[in-house]
């Protein structure tokens, strides 16, 4: 369980991320069109997983801006936009903001992936979303980055996460 905050307010998640070196567990989300994704789907290539609570918040909408604005210069990358919004939430999102470097995948059915990743919010306000996370994976999906932000009003470090596709 890590140990976060939310307007400073402590705040724990349901366990802790997968560890560098490890392989990542498979998920299974939901495409903006409600067709399932896995993370076979991505086979061979690198992954950078930005994960947050909602893409209707101020921090988690940059995060989706950033990552699209340097996700067309990655070679053999896929950037995965992660939350429990509905996914008529994420396409209204990315098509109002002509997002297109980024895929948005939606965890709402059942929250496995959030258990399954150790990043649920257990409690506190915003319990049951996602806590703001990126994981980098190599082109065999292993883990070889993860930040849980502590703060979840952070932004996460953009450049820590993009070196380590290096």
């Amino acid at each position: 369980m890590a140990n976060i905050t939310l307007g400073g307010n402590p705040t724990h998640t349901s366990g802790e991320l997968p560890e560098n070196g490890t392989q990542a567990p498979d998920f299974k989300l939901s495409r903006t069109d409600l067709q399932e994704s896995t993370l076979e789907d991505f086979k061979g290539k690198k992954v950078v997983m930005n994960i947050f609570p909602s893409v209707d918040t101020g921090v988690c909408a940059a995060s989706v801006r950033k990552f699209n604005e340097e996700a067309s210069d990655l070679e053999n990358t896929v950037v995965l936009c992660i939350s429990r919004d509905l996914p008529f939430a994420q396409a209204r999102f990315c098509g109002a903001e002509g997002l297109e470097q980024v895929q948005v995948l939606s965890d709402f059915k059942d929250g496995k992936f959030g258990k399954d990743y150790g990043l649920l919010i257990a409690d506190g306000a915003f319990a049951g979303l996602h806590s703001r996370v990126v994981i980098v994976l190599d082109d065999n999906h292993k883990v070889i980055y993860s930040e849980q932000v502590p703060e979840i009003g952070q932004e996460p470090n953009y450049e820590a996460a993009l070196r380590a596709l290096a």
